[in-house]
């Protein structure tokens, strides 16, 4: 009682050919299809592409001041 027979997945099946229609649903098993390869294709890719490396940093050096002006925006003031 708690599970389906075959022929009940038959009639369902055929239900659901009526409602959609066989064009529709081979065009929806394409789509899939298709995404599903380009997913396997960008997984693929990441694979593929080396890891960047993380930044180095520079020991001794001081940032430059922020409250230096720089020649350029000397000009567009004037």
């Amino acid at each position: 009682m708690g599970s389906f027979s075959l022929m009940h997945w038959v009639i369902v099946l055929l239900v659901i050919m009526l409602l959609f229609g066989g064009g529709r649903i081979s065009g929806l098993m394409g789509d899939v299809a298709k995404g599903i390869k380009s997913f396997k294709k960008g997984m693929a890719d990441d694979e593929d592409a080396p890891a960047a490396k993380p930044a180095t940093r520079i020991e001794g050096q001081r940032a430059p001041e922020a409250d230096s002006v720089s020649a350029t925006e000397e000009k567009t003031k004037a």
